[in-house]
């Protein structure tokens, strides 16, 4: 049987993970209004923290649908923005690396352990070799945005 190509096997890692977020962006969660309100009053920007969770989990469905077409090099670039704003966030304002668990009524349980900082590096990476991939490729398209003009 043979393997499927790295390429589909980090595109579906990368997907799964922006998509099963989505529910947590698009409903207001508790660790969603955490995460923005703490990111909103750091950078005291009110809007972000009534909107960025719903213009952050807009940016990954368009990542998570593009990695599977034509554009699959942009929806690359865009998973290696995203996470790098993520990844910056979690290390360098208050939101820090360890998140808060909830229970039910919205109370501090525990905390992650660091699981969505580690998730958030590991589709970085994944980001990264895809975009890596597609920009070493001719065919496509970020090779061919890097190129043209240059012969």
């Amino acid at each position: 049987m043979k393997k499927p190509p790295l390429k589909i096997v980090l595109s579906v890692f990368v997907a799964f993970i922006f998509v099963q977020s989505l529910f947590f962006k698009f409903t207001n969660s508790i660790e969603t209004i955490h995460i923005f309100s703490t990111l909103g009053d750091w950078a005291n920007l009110a809007w972000f923290k009534e909107y960025g969770g719903y213009l952050v989990g807009t940016a990954e469905l368009i990542t998570s649908i593009l990695l599977f077409s034509r554009l699959h090099g942009l929806g690359a670039a865009m998973t290696v923005g995203i996470m790098s704003g993520a990844i910056f966030f979690h290390l360098f304002t208050p939101l820090g690396i360890a998140m808060p668990e909830f229970d039910a009524a919205g109370n501090i349980v525990g905390n992650d352990s660091g699981t969505l900082f580690v998730m958030a590096c590991l589709v970085w990476i994944s980001g990264v070799i895809l975009l890596v991939k597609d920009m070493k490729n001719p065919e496509g398209i970020t090779y061919k945005l890097l190129n043209k003009g240059l012969k």
